[in-house]
């Protein structure tokens, strides 16, 4: 038994019926991720509660983990006089540009390596050899080649992010179903066509994941780069606060990055979401 579905905005019947069965599946599913979200926020909310309660009570050193209320106090001081959102701006635009590049250059590369076997295999071992190196033990050394400043910065998250994204986007072109690139073969399909036609649509699972995990690589390497040459955004906060003994500064500054670090992969996935949806 099917029921039609009507477009509210529209006031029309729309070509597509689903049954009663499903109807009542969506709104269990609908109820479940409800009351994810709300698990979700009420866990955030009693974990403040609690940090806030044992720092009134003197349960913990306020002077190295600071409270809540301290927090918010001084990101309304931060944010009243201006300097906050110049932190914030300069280091989300160097997590970007660093996380744009980073994915973009990686799939290239992926392109290079799946297009020649010959240089997959002789790339292979230095592929390796790269993601096995700690590079964020080599941002000093690496800002020192690209230069001292923005630049350096966005380098360094640059390299962090582009042999993760190389390594995971070859991975899916591999695994692509070897019987569909035949058939396209068989029919006269071009290494272009396969590429286009089946290669990066049947991998795109695979770039956004490859997105999801730039996220956080971008910020480490943003973080890292501003510790070691930067004047101003998040990175630079944590170690003044570190360097002058101010622990709700440093503190504040490590929530509010971890806001914006949870901001941007929402992001991604509010694009995957549509990516697939137009799938």
């Amino acid at each position: 038994m099917f029921d039609k579905v009507v477009d509210s905005k529209k006031g029309k019947t729309l070509n597509y019926q689903f049954s009663k069965d499903h109807m009542k599946f969506l709104a269990v599913d609908k109820k479940r991720k409800k009351a994810i979200l709300i698990t979700q926020l009420s866990l955030l909310v009693v974990f403040f509660a609690l940090w806030e309660i044992a720092a009134r009570l003197e349960l913990i050193d306020t002077f190295l983990t600071s409270y809540p209320s301290q927090m918010w106090h001084l990101f309304l001081k931060l944010a009243k006089d201006g300097s906050l959102f110049k932190h914030i701006g300069v280091s989300t635009f160097e997590t970007v540009v660093g996380f744009l590049l980073g994915t973009f250059f990686g799939t290239l590369v992926a392109i290079l390596l799946w297009w020649s076997d010959f240089v997959s295999k002789v790339l292979d071992p230095y592929m390796v050899i790269l993601n096995a190196l700690p590079k964020t033990a080599l941002a000093p050394i690496i800002i020192l080649w690209a230069g001292a400043g923005i630049t350096g910065i966005i380098f360094t998250a640059l390299t962090i992010s582009i042999v993760v994204t190389i390594l995971g986007v070859y991975g899916g072109f591999t695994e692509v179903d070897e019987d569909k690139i035949k058939m396209l073969q068989t029919f006269g399909a071009t290494k272009v066509q396969t590429l286009q036609k089946v290669i990066i649509p049947a991998s795109i699972p695979t770039i956004i994941n490859a997105l999801k995990i730039n996220v956080g690589l971008s910020w480490v390497g943003v973080i890292v780069g501003e510790f070691l040459v930067s004047q101003a955004g998040i990175g630079y906060l944590i170690v003044y606060g570190g360097q002058v003994f101010k622990l709700d500064l440093v503190m504040t500054s490590v929530i509010i990055l971890a806001i914006l670090a949870s901001l941007m992969y929402q992001g991604v996935a509010y694009f995957e979401k549509k990516l697939m949806k137009g799938r």
